[in-house]
């Protein structure tokens, strides 16, 4: 992030901590600052140089919903006008309406409207930044948000270390349709569009489909979807049609097929339902996805998620999707589902992901590279390379948050030039088909290296990484036995 941008989100954030002290949580700020600047900005485009037609049209009987309305007012007219604004402009349609559907004001303080308007977001020219000073700032505010574990918002945040490492090996080109169907706020589709941006010299007509039909994503959270929009929008991405979704991708499937598919789902293992039973008592029950076009019917929300990465996934298309280590060892469906997607894809690739880089704490993930391919009698996954980035590898947020040169070796060895000239190497090992079959169960979840604190306990990581992962094992643990007692008890 350039100076600018670190300044701009400094001033923004030290704001938050006024706000704050009156009841306004880091999520609600940021999401009122999504519907402020997105009007100062749309203002902005109507004056010199740019003479824009106005993206802000009036309300039902004609009257101003733009952001010199709200500048002109005050205390309780000016909190009147704000809610006015949110309610009519959720209802319109295109990217103005899923940045503003359901927006509600947070802010119940005129004094405080005022102040965000007038002293802050007035005060800064925001179309005169280009669009990688907008958008760096408007990430920062998000990592911010995401560092608040107390909001949650983190589930949404996959590490931009990650995304890049990730994009840099998958090269997006021009001219290819790229999905998140779990986008959160955006990341990895921002990362790919600055990709192709950064690596190809595009033509007018390139430059327009990136901008306007390269990005396709799905998010279930309203809130979320509204900041991934502004996110792409800062970012200069987006046409008429706004590119994201809010619906649940998993209830079906789109209608469309991708070149490239890069997703990190939620973290949640199993989709549930809250009920009412005989006895008149609440009871959690399993939400089984029933699709004809998955191979198993399953409850494991990422066994889900992985099945529909393949099937939206264009003939030769590519994907790269974040699953967490019960994907690769989960028996009964998640046994069917391994041998499946090794027959039909070639799934070549899989990296090991230390503990320590998300911000759900003592998540155990690991990234799976697969491409689809066309029906064959014979397994497509000849080999599967692994790579160990986990043992005796230790993050934290913190203090040792994960680099993007930390992933510089996964990369190089990777060989994304051409992976036919791959060289094993300590932490990067290859296995065949035959290897993996003879497995119980077809367990991905391979490891080679000793964990050196097993041997020496200078080497353990903090304790606070220890106290996570022990925390992520029991309520695994516990998960699972909750699904035996309640089987039994049926």
């Amino acid at each position: 992030m350039t100076n600018h941008s670190q300044q701009i989100v400094q001033k923004l954030w030290n704001y938050c901590n006024i706000l704050r002290d009156v009841g306004l949580s880091y999520g609600d700020y940021v999401e009122q600052l999504t519907y402020l600047l997105f009007l100062k900005m749309a203002h902005e485009r109507t004056l010199p140089p740019y003479n824009q037609r106005s993206a802000i049209p009036p309300d039902d009987k004609g009257g101003r919903l733009d952001w010199p309305s709200l500048l002109a007012r005050d205390g309780d007219e000016l909190e009147k006008h704000y809610r006015h604004i949110l309610g009519s402009l959720g209802k319109q349609p295109g990217m103005l309406g899923m940045i503003f559907r359901k927006a509600q004001n947070r802010i119940t303080e005129p004094k405080n409207l005022r102040r965000l308007i007038a002293d802050l977001i007035e005060r800064e020219q925001w179309t005169a930044l280009d669009a990688d000073v907008k958008g760096d700032a408007y990430e920062g505010l998000l990592e911010k948000n995401a560092e608040d574990v107390k909001s949650g918002a983190g589930q949404y945040f996959t590490p931009r270390a990650l995304i890049r490492a990730i994009v840099d090996v998958m090269r997006p080109e021009p001219g290819q349709t790229i999905c998140d169907p779990a986008c959160g706020t955006g990341g990895f589709l921002l990362a790919a569009h600055d990709y192709v941006s950064r690596h190809h010299a595009l033509d007018k007509g390139q430059k327009r489909h990136l901008r306007d039909k390269a990005l396709h994503g799905w998010e279930i959270v309203d809130n979320t979807a509204r900041l991934c929009v502004m996110n792409l929008f800062l970012h200069g991405i987006g046409g008429e049609e706004c590119p994201i979704r809010v619906d649940d991708s998993l209830k079906g499937h789109p209608g469309a097929f991708f070149d490239m598919v890069l997703t990190n789902p939620p973290f949640g293992k199993k989709s549930s339902v809250l009920v009412v039973n005989e006895e008149g008592q609440q009871e959690r029950e399993s939400l089984v996805v029933v699709r004809g076009d998955f191979w198993e019917s399953t409850s494991n929300k990422q066994l889900n998620f992985l099945q529909h990465v393949k099937t939206i996934l264009a003939l030769n298309g590519r994907a790269a999707i974040v699953v967490p280590d019960n994907v690769l060892f989960e028996g009964g469906a998640g046994e069917t589902i391994r041998r499946k997607l090794l027959h039909e894809c070639e799934v070549h690739t899989l990296l090991r992901l230390p503990t320590g880089v998300f911000y759900a704490q003592g998540v155990k993930a690991n990234v799976l590279f697969f491409d689809r391919r066309p029906g064959s009698p014979t397994p497509w996954t000849k080999e599967l390379w692994i790579y160990d980035l986990r043992t005796n590898m230790h993050f934290t947020l913190k203090t040792k948050p994960l680099q993007r040169e930390d992933l510089d070796d996964f990369v190089k060895c990777y060989a994304p030039e051409n992976r036919r000239k791959r060289k094993e190497s300590e932490r990067f090992r290859r296995f065949s088909y035959d290897d993996l079959v003879k497995r119980d169960k077809l367990s991905l979840d391979v490891f080679w290296l000793k964990d050196a604190g097993l041997e020496d306990s200078a080497n353990l990581p903090e304790p606070d990484v220890i106290a996570a992962e022990i925390a992520e094992d029991l309520e695994s643990a516990l998960e699972q036995f909750s699904k035996i007692a309640e089987d039994l008890r049926k």
